[in-house]
């Protein structure tokens, strides 16, 4: 598999091909263009997932994209932090850290919930950022 990190989530995408990953590569386009500055990432390959887990970065993690078996998951790192007026999360409500979005077979993408939950991500990392300089 080629080491660019792009090329390694369109692998991703292309070994799941059903609903799945269409909807991923649906979500890694919103993704991208809610901030063309996030970079893609692969992390955690191992024995039971060769591939790994498509990670979009800015200052730190932004999100993290998991292909389940009945649902494509977004998680985002710094979840309860964000503000989600659309109520776009609908899992990991609990976590006092992450929040996540399932999206199933058939599943509308509310592209406008998904692009402003993304830059406040990005937002909430950047001023992170800033304080630790």
């Amino acid at each position: 598999m080629a080491g660019d990190p792009s090329e390694q989530i369109d692998e991703i995408i292309r070994k799941t091909d059903d609903w799945r990953g269409s909807m991923m590569s649906n979500l890694r386009e919103i993704i991208k263009q809610a901030d063309p500055e996030i970079v893609e990432e692969v992390k955690w390959k191992k024995h039971s997932n060769p591939l790994g887990v498509p990670v979009w970065s800015s200052e730190g993690i932004i999100c993290i994209g998991n292909i389940l078996k009945k649902a494509v998951r977004l998680t985002f790192s710094k979840g309860s932090q964000i503000s989600d007026p659309s109520k776009l999360f609908n899992t990991r409500l609990d976590s006092k850290t992450v929040r996540a979005v399932d999206f199933f077979e058939g599943d509308r993408i509310d592209e406008k919930a998904l692009t402003n939950i993304v830059q406040r991500a990005v937002t909430l990392n950047l001023e992170r950022s800033k304080l630790k300089k």
